[in-house]
């Protein structure tokens, strides 16, 4: 991938109103940057509850303009190389949020659009071979995305079933033609079947943010990060 030039990783972030009762970060489709979807923390988060952050991918690529988590030879294939740069780059941001923000993985939302979701999949749910286990995070919404099939990477279910476990949002338009809907059938029966709880958005729409689904993805962020003993809301 001689092509693609390699970025430093940057991000966008939107505070919580008081103090944070979690975070939520949320990852950019193909193309865009850290600015696209700071716009949702006040849609998703009218309260302002959360410290939200936006980060943008670390790939340029001469084809395309924007930012890029990984090149694409193929939808549901993202190329190999560039796919674990990503991976570990932004392995390495999100530790690097939960040591300053203090808050940790168990009230943690990964979300994204796009290929955005296919990232908070990977970090979220899996791991490479030969890396470390990430950890297990409150949350995965994924919007217009897919579980990525790449060499040497694999679903990571242990620890993320059952109470305490990761819970995912999977919201997808049944006219995307971009990554097609199939993509979301076959995530919800894979993560379903290792024992993942499931949530299902099955919109109307093309590849976008359904304005349908705001409401009901704001709910379930409230259900997936309630407030902490004590605090008011």
């Amino acid at each position: 991938m001689s092509a693609t030039e390699a970025v430093p990783l940057v991000h966008g972030e939107r505070p919580a109103a008081g103090e944070a009762e979690g975070l939520l970060v949320l990852h950019h489709g193909r193309g865009a940057d850290e600015h696209d979807l700071l716009g949702l923390a006040d849609v998703l988060d009218p309260r302002r509850r959360l410290h939200v952050v936006t980060p943008g991918g670390p790939l340029r690529l001469p084809s395309w303009p924007g930012r890029h988590w990984y090149a694409v030879p193929r939808v549901g294939y993202p190329d190999p190389a560039t796919f674990a740069t990503a991976y570990r780059s932004l392995a390495a941001f999100h530790d690097e949020l939960w040591r300053r923000t203090g808050i940790g993985p168990e009230r943690t939302v990964l979300g994204g659009f796009s290929m955005g979701s296919v990232m908070s999949y990977a970090l979220g749910l899996g791991r490479f071979r030969d890396d470390p286990r990430r950890p297990t995070v409150a949350g995965v919404l994924a919007m217009s995305g897919f579980v990525p099939t790449v060499e040497g990477f694999a679903l990571d279910p242990e620890g993320r079933t059952g109470a305490g476990g990761t819970r995912v949002l999977i919201a997808h338009g049944r006219h995307d033609g971009v990554i097609g809907h199939h993509f979301a059938e076959t995530a919800r029966a894979e993560l379903t079947a290792v024992g993942i709880d499931v949530t299902s958005l099955d919109g109307e729409g093309d590849h976008h943010v359904d304005p349908t689904h705001v409401l009901p993805i704001a709910g379930w962020l409230d259900d997936v990060l309630p407030l902490r003993e004590g605090a008011s809301g």
